[in-house]
Order: C-alpha cells, then sequence, then structure tokens
C-alpha cells in the first residue's frame, strides 16, 4: 500500500482522501495502485494506447470532419497549393457535404504567416442584418431570437471569408480550390450520419420549399411512412449550388481574361456573391422565407484580418480569437490555474484535478456569459481587465476547494483597467441561471419565423443545444503556414435560400435580448452575435507549436483546456490527448435556444472510476457517465528538433487526416 500513498493529491484534505481510499474495497485499492503504478513508471493507462494512429507528416498536413474534405485538401496540396489553399478547398467541401455547417454560415481562423512571423485572425462572422433589434424580437413575443428558420440568419461569413484568406495569403485560382466541391455538389455518394440527419430533420425541412427539394428529393405525400432523404452511399446532388459555385468561378475567369491581377479577380467573385445576381437571390429567397436580409446588409458586410489575443501559460504562448467569440474564455482558464502550485500532482483525472478544472472554467465562463460581445459597438468589453494576470489570481482565490459553487458569478475586471463599470446595475441582477430559462408555451425563442411552425415543437433540447454546431479544420505545411479554424452556421435544418443552393446561418440565437444576461451581446443591425466558434494555436520559443480546434457548441473550450493541459502538463502525444477522456459541464449558459444552464451538472467519460465519480458527487456535483464526453478535436503538433508534424483527430465521429 505505501506505493500508493506519495501519488495522492498534497492537499490539505489529503488525509481525509487516504482516509476515504483506505476504507475502500481491496479491488479498487488494487485498481488505483495499478493504475499510480503505471503513472510512476511514465506510461499512464489511460492514455498509453490510442484507436487512431499519430498522423506523421513533413511536408504537409490536411485535417478536418470528413474523410472526402481531408481528400480535398490533399488535392489541394497535391496541385502546389500551401496550406491556406488546403483550407479554403476543405473549407469549401465540408460546407457542401452539410459537416455541421453549410455555406451561408460563418468561417473563424486563426493563421500564422512565415513570412511576417504572426497570428492572424480571421473574423469570417456575419451580422444582424437590418430590422433585427431587441425590440423587434420582444414585440413578437420572443424571449430570444429563433432557433431556426430565415429569421434566425445572420449574413453568410464563410464565402467571403474563403475568399479573402484566399486572396491574401494563398497561391491557386479560385477554380483549382473550389474545384473538389463543385465536383461534390454535382454528386458525391452522401454518409449515413448526414443521410439519416436529414430524414430525422424532415418535419422541419419540408416546411421550407428549397430545403425541401435539396435535403428531401424522395418525399411523396402519398406515401407519407416513405425516406425522404437520401441514403446511405447515394449520389447525393445539389445542382443549385454547383452553378452558384461555378458562377463564382466564371466571374474570376472573366476578371483574369480581361487583364486583372489574381487577387482582382477574387474580389470579382466577392463581389458577385455579396453584391451581384447571387446577393440579389439570395435577398429574395430569404425575404420570402420571413428573413430580414437585405442588399445593403450584404453589401457593407466585410470580412475582417485583425489582432488575436493571447495569454502565455508556463512560457507557451495560447492565441485565441477576441471577444466576438467565446476564445479568452480559454485564455482565463490558463490564467487561473497558472496559479495552482503544481497541477500534475493532483493525478490526471483525479477527483481533485476534475474539481480544479470546473471551479476555473465556472469563473471563466460567468465572466463569458456577461462580458463577451462584438469589441466592434461600444462600450468595448473590458478584455484587458479580464485577461490581466492579477484578475485571474482574484479569481483563484474565489475557488471553493471543498464544494462546487453552484452561485459562481462574473467578476469585476475593470479593477485592473482604465475606465468606470458601464453596467454595475445589470451586474448586481445577473443570475446563473437566466430568468424563465424553462418556460414553456411563449412564441418563443425556437420560432422559424413562420407561423406554420408552432412554438414548442422543434425546439432543441438542452442537451442538443449544448452541442449544436461546427467542424473544425487544421492545415501546415513546409513552408511554415499554418492555419486552425472552426466554421460553422447553416447546419441540418437550414432555409436555404432560393436558386442560390446556399443554407442560412441560425447564428442569430446567440444573441440575448434582455441586457441583465449579457449587455454587450444585444442584437442591432450591422453587429456580430457572441459565438462558441474558438480556433486555437500556441507558439513555443516564437515558433508554432500546436494547432488545435474542436467542434461542439459550448463545449469547445472546455474540450481545448483539457486538450492543451494532456499535452503541457500529462506529457501526451497529439492523438493520446485528442482521444483522452474529458469532463463536460453545463454550469454556464448556453449559446443556444433557451441559453439553459445547469450548475453542478458534470458529465465524465465511463473510464472514470467508481471512486472518482463518488468523490465527485460528495462534492455536490450531479455526476453523469457516458462514453462521449468531447467534441471531435482535431490538432497538429510541430515537432522541431526533427522537423516533421504530429497530426491527430478524435476517434469518434468522422474526423480525418491525410499527411505527406
Amino acid at each position: 500500500m505505501r506505493l500508493c500513498t506519495p501519488s495522492l493529491p498534497s492537499t490539505r484534505d489529503g488525509r481525509a482522501w487516504r482516509r476515504r481510499i483506505s476504507r475502500a474495497e481491496p479491488v479498487l485499492v488494487l485498481s488505483a495502485c495499478a493504475l499510480l503504478l503505471a503513472a510512476l513508471l511514465g506510461a499512464p493507462l489511460a492514455a498509453q494506447r490510442t484507436t487512431k494512429p499519430v498522423l506523421h507528416a513533413r511536408h504537409w498536413l490536411a485535417i478536418t470532419g470528413k474523410p472526402l474534405a481531408a481528400t480535398a485538401g490533399a488535392v489541394t496540396f497535391a496541385r502546389g497549393g500551401n496550406a491556406v489553399d488546403a483550407t479554403c478547398a476543405m473549407l469549401a467541401a465540408t460546407s457542401t457535404m452539410w459537416d455541421t455547417l453549410g455555406w451561408g454560415g460563418e468561417t473563424q481562423a486563426l493563421i500564422w504567416n512565415p513570412r511576417t512571423r504572426e497570428v492572424i485572425g480571421v473574423n469570417g462572422l456575419g451580422v444582424a442584418p437590418s430590422g433585427a433589434t431587441v425590440e423587434f424580437f420582444q414585440e413578437r413575443g420572443m424571449r430570444y431570437p429563433p432557433e431556426y428558420g430565415a429569421l434566425a440568419a445572420t449574413t453568410p461569413g464563410t464565402p467571403g471569408a474563403l475568399m479573402v484568406m484566399l486572396a491574401e495569403y494563398g497561391r491557386l485560382s479560385l477554380a483549382e480550390v473550389l474545384g473538389p466541391a463543385i465536383e461534390m455538389a454535382d454528386g458525391y455518394p452522401i454518409e449515413q450520419s448526414q443521410a439519416d440527419n436529414m430524414e430525422r430533420r424532415r418535419e422541419l425541412l419540408s416546411q421550407w420549399p428549397y430545403s425541401r427539394s435539396v435535403f428531401l428529393p424522395h418525399l411523396d405525400a402519398a406515401d407519407p411512412e416513405r425516406r425522404a432523404a437520401p441514403v446511405a452511399g447515394e449520389v447525393f446532388r445539389q445542382l443549385d449550388l454547383r452553378d452558384t459555385l461555378l458562377a463564382l468561378v466564371e466571374a474570376e475567369r472573366q476578371a483574369l481574361a480581361a487583364g486583372k491581377g489574381r487577387k482582382e479577380a477574387i474580389q470579382a467573385a466577392y463581389d458577385l456573391f455579396y453584391r451581384g445576381e447571387i446577393a440579389e437571390e439570395l435577398v429574395r429567397a430569404t425575404q420570402e422565407q420571413g428573413g430580414l436580409i437585405t442588399l445593403q446588409d450584404l453589401d457593407t458586410w466585410q470580412v475582417k484580418l485583425e489582432p488575436p489575443v493571447s495569454t502565455t501559460y508556463k512560457g507557451i504562448e495560447v492565441y485565441k480569437l477576441t471577444t466576438w467569440t467565446q476564445g479568452p474564455v480559454m485564455l482565463q482558464a490558463l490564467n487561473i490555474l497558472e496559479n495552482v502550485e503544481d497541477l500534475k500532482a493532483m493525478g490526471y483525472n483525479s477527483a481533485r484535478y476534475l474539481h480544479t478544472l470546473y471551479q476555473a472554467m465556472n469563473l471563466a465562463f460567468a465572466d463569458r456569459d456577461f462580458y463577451y460581445g462584438d469589441p466592434a459597438f461600444p462600450p468595448a468589453e473590458p478584455l484587458e481587465g479580464l485577461l490581466s494576470k492579477e484578475y485571474a489570481r482574484q479569481r483563484f482565490q474565489q475557488i471553493d476547494w471543498s464544494r462546487n459553487d453552484a452561485e459562481t458569478r462574473p467578476g469585476n475586471p475593470y479593477d485592473f483597467q482604465q475606465g468606470e463599470h458601464p453596467f454595475l446595475d445589470e451586474l448586481q441582477r445577473w443570475t446563473p441561471v437566466p430568468p424563465d430559462a424553462d418556460a414553456e408555451g411563449e412564441e418563443g425563442f425556437q420560432q422559424a419565423g413562420s407561423g406554420a411552425i408552432g412554438p414548442d415543437r422543434f425546439a432543441m433540447s438542452a442537451e442538443e443545444a449544448f452541442w449544436a454546431g461546427t467542424t473544425s479544420i487544421q492545415a501546415a505545411d513546409a513552408e511554415g503556414w499554418v492555419v486552425s479554424v472552426t466554421p460553422s452556421g447553416g447546419w441540418i435544418p437550414a432555409v436555404v435560400a432560393g436558386r442560390t443552393g446556399i443554407g442560412l446561418s441560425q447564428r442569430m440565437q446567440s444573441f440575448v435580448l434582455d441586457p441583465v444576461l449579457n449587455p454587450y451581446n444585444l442584437p442591432q443591425p450591422g453587429k456580430r452575435p457572441r459565438v462558441t466558434l474558438t480556433p486555437g494555436m500556441a507558439l513555443r520559443d516564437g515558433e508554432p507549436w500546436l494547432s488545435f480546434s474542436v467542434q461542439g457548441g459550448d463545449t469547445q473550450d472546455q474540450n481545448l483546456l483539457q486538450f492543451f493541459l494532456n499535452v503541457v502538463e500529462f506529457g501526451m502525444d497529439v492523438q493520446q490527448a485528442v482521444e483522452a477522456a474529458n469532463l463536460t459541464s453545463y454550469q454556464m449558459q448556453s449559446s443556444f435556444g433557451a441559453h439553459q444552464a445547469e450548475p453542478g451538472r458534470l458529465v465524465v467519460r465511463s473510464d472514470t472510476p467508481p471512486w472518482v465519480r463518488a468523490e465527485l458527487r460528495r462534492m455536490g456535483y450531479d455526476v453523469e457517465v457516458r462514453e462521449r464526453t468531447s467534441g471531435p478535436i482535431t490538432a497538429i503538433v510541430f515537432d522541431r528538433e526533427y522537423g516533421t508534424m504530429w497530426g491527430g483527430a478524435s476517434d469518434f465521429g468522422e474526423d480525418y487526416g491525410i499527411g505527406w
């Protein structure tokens, strides 16, 4: 038994832990000793073997949410493209495959530019259209903007972000990059997961005429029991989308034929989408189906290339996009955890370790829920205070080490920067669980903008809402370009905008209408909603070391925080880290649907030992056990010693990578 003792948590309640273990069943004690012995020998059992192998590459890596889309990246590299070109090809392919996103959604990216030696943020998030105000939704009896339908749509961001990234940092033409997606739109054998998703959503999709024709090609009014969606392996065709993509390529071709340069030719395609015939059809069909987007909204929207935000964790520089995403929440959590004397000594996924992570996330996510929003609209979010190490120390001191704090509240970061707090009254009235979060019977948040759809019938459950949306993309090349992307929006069930074949975003639902919930994230025309989408990148000694992203709504920065610590603190390789067990907290306010919060709810993976679960329950957690506790993580680690890349993709879902 003595062998077990040194690895027990070195904390003030260590004696209590020893007492509890001494009273445990002998088999549990032996199992605990086996785990601890493995840890002492440097081979953690929980991460010793992986389902998928590490991807080793020297010249390039392409990783994303679907095998066919990863192939599109590989084909683009083979054509002489760099990592940005390959990223754009994978983005186009995943959008065409509706890999939890569509062409009318949004794209968020971090790019390492080896020429300027800087990380660049790409803001390809659409904005609230004309007429989208707090009053507009409240007058219609809504507690939040709708989950579904044309009224849920922000302006499309993915086409613009793709073309701007390509023009600024790629080397290939738009025709070359869109080639795989055009071929897929002409018809590709659909995978079972997406085909079944279409069938599962058939009742809602059938309400919108253009969506019905795309997603339900076998719909038969005379035989309502017949399957309406395609089946696995069937060739799924999207001819309207194909024609839209071909029109973009033709606009580029004509500009080149007229003597325009590469960037100007891509700009011609951009103008066709946002100001030309495509824009006109998109606006017509959106408004026909109850939406608000206007031609002026499309014309004035712009992709932003902007500096990311960053912090350091034990000398590692970690980069995220700013407060129009939830990205800074991971930076805040790292700042808080940096105050732990020895995080690794707590033991990988011990009750003490999981409690520490959960409490650090509570504090960071409470700040997210109140302070994050579009920095282009005043007043400015208190980012300097939120990311200050001094503020993190104050928040760390608020942790209750014995129990979960179900009443965790936002702090006051204005004490750590210049300026007065503009919303002290709202801060005092903020509550961890939104008022009336479970209310029913209103013509509410899930309305699709059509009287044909009842108020509660198609609403996502709290569980669905928490995991909603997104894929991820990682790409890197030997020249030094590195790209991490978390695109999303326009997932099924999506409203298709007429003959464009473009599926509209549902991102309006991430706004709130009550300033007490978040005064920085209220809708108004031209404003971006605060989204969950959060690519990550880390540098060591000024060089790219880690590129990582994940799908999964509000779970994203929870998953990425644990992935990062798996690599940094526990020495896992990239594939071990993406397959490792995570915890999932539901204590923060959901960014979707009814914006529910469930303080104390904690989901752990089924391989979490029973004594760890028992200890967590004693600490006040409502513990659930599941096989899956993370979205699919994709990542690349750069091995500077050998000049190679290590790629990883989670062992569930269909995320896939190809390297050379």
